[in-house]
């Protein structure tokens, strides 16, 4: 049995903070039902959350407007104490990270950027919807992990999985 206990509190991380990390935030808050609380932050955070995730987020029911912030914000005395930090993308999982208090368990789940789509409006909107849907497909594995009954060890092996699933179709 492992030491954690919900709710969960799970940061996702990317190096913008305006695509990627913002939609797995969402997801989780939604998908979590109470038992996960999720937070995104960037390591050079453009300060604006990108037009096609807003619009992908309210047209699927998201909760409230996220905002791009530094992951400086969650790594002071006075920020939550996080469990889980997943990186979402691969400049950020590369990066020095702060030092983290709680020593949450991290995985890395890469996901191509949506924002860097060169191309129509059309593709630029497949190309997020595209990384909702695998950010979707990995939370719904998280969710569903009996993160109480595994140890640590089967924990890290778990959340490894999820981030190294090809989950394209």
């Amino acid at each position: 049995m492992n030491e954690y206990q919900a709710p969960y509190n799970v940061l996702f991380l990317c190096t913008g903070n305006s695509a990627r990390s913002i939609l797995g935030e969402a997801i989780l808050n939604q998908a979590g039902n109470g038992r996960f609380r999720a937070f995104s932050a960037g390591s050079r955070p453009t300060g604006r959350v990108h037009p096609y995730a807003l619009e992908l987020i309210r047209r699927l029911g998201g909760g409230e407007t996220p905002r791009s912030k530094s992951w400086n914000e969650f790594s002071g005395p006075e920020a939550p104490s996080m469990n889980f930090i997943f990186t979402v993308c691969d400049s950020a999982a590369g990066e020095s990270c702060p030092v983290w208090t709680g020593h949450p368990m991290t995985a890395h789940w890469g996901i191509p950027d949506p924002a860097a789509v060169d191309g129509s409006d059309t593709e630029k909107r497949q190309a997020f919807a595209d990384a909702y849907r695998r950010l979707e497909e990995r939370i719904e594995a998280f969710v569903h992990l009996p993160i109480e009954a595994l140890d640590e060890a089967a924990l890290r092996r778990a959340l490894a999985a999820i981030g190294s699933t090809d989950n394209e179709r």
